[in-house]
């Protein structure tokens, strides 16, 4: 189990990783330094060398968008629940005009990573709102968000969605998220609004909080030493190395965490 991915930073060492670029072609990507692709085969990767990704496993996505992860996992043979903001609630806070939100199944399987008909047959799709979960969303095997819970309003109902979100799963079941994380402070940060950055403070504070409910994860915040690791995208956004970005005068990038539930 040492050899496991851990919660960690994303660096150019993880996205060059053989571990994580396995999964580029079956995501239908390319190769580009950029910490969207890292989030998405990180996820990929912790769940499938947990043994998750496999037919008969159930999984859960929020704020699912218009990525390719639950198209993945259902070519995989996994039971998929698909979940993001209601369309009223999205158009209003901009995910449907910038073309990151899920309005139907057809988008999620967009870039034919799954057969269509293993994909209606494996997927379903329901509106659910991350800081109110309904309560009959649970026994699944894994569930996941990519960069999704930053946007919940505050710090505090970031941490407050990653603590429910176990309730969904089966003794023993995985989560793995994605946020956003501040690089450059530990104190000063942005704590509420469209969206937030977490500082090492609150991700180590929401790791106790897991940890008292009996719950597994473990912590690394290794910034990495590669030279695209000392490199920041600014506004406007050239995305051409885009591990790191300059937003509201903080340097940050992605953090995933990878939680096990209490057996």
């Amino acid at each position: 189990m040492s050899g496991l991915l851990k919660s960690c930073l994303c660096t150019q060492a993880g996205l060059e990783s053989p571990a994580l670029r396995q999964w580029i072609e079956p995501l239908r990507e390319t190769f580009h330094v950029h910490r969207k692709l890292w989030e998405y085969c990180y996820i990929v990767q912790a769940l499938a060398e947990r043994g998750l990704l496999a037919p008969g496993r159930r999984g859960l996505g929020f704020a699912v968008g218009q990525e390719p992860l639950a198209a993945l996992f259902a070519s995989l043979g996994c039971e998929i629940v698909a979940t993001d903001l209601a369309e009223e609630r999205a158009r209003e806070q901009g995910w449907v005009a910038s073309n990151q939100h899920a309005s139907n199944l057809a988008v999620l399987n967009q870039r034919g990573i799954c057969d269509p008909a293993v994909f209606a047959e494996r997927v379903t799709f329901r509106y659910v709102d991350m800081n109110d979960i309904p309560p009959d969303l649970d026994g699944f095997d894994f569930l996941w968000s990519s960069c999704a819970f930053e946007h919940l309003g505050t710090i505090e109902h970031g941490k407050r969605f990653v603590e429910r979100a176990m309730d969904c799963l089966v003794p023993g079941g995985v989560a793995v998220h994605t946020t956003e994380y501040n690089v450059s402070s530990n104190t000063a940060t942005v704590d509420h609004g469209g969206y937030v950055l977490f500082r090492r403070r609150d991700i180590e504070d929401l790791a106790e909080r897991l940890r008292r409910r009996g719950h597994e994860i473990v912590l690394d915040f290794d910034p990495g030493r590669g030279e695209y690791d000392r490199q920041f995208d600014a506004p406007p956004y050239q995305e051409t190395v885009h591990l790191k970005l300059q937003v509201s005068g903080f340097i940050a990038t992605s953090i995933g965490l990878i939680i096990r539930k209490a057996p």
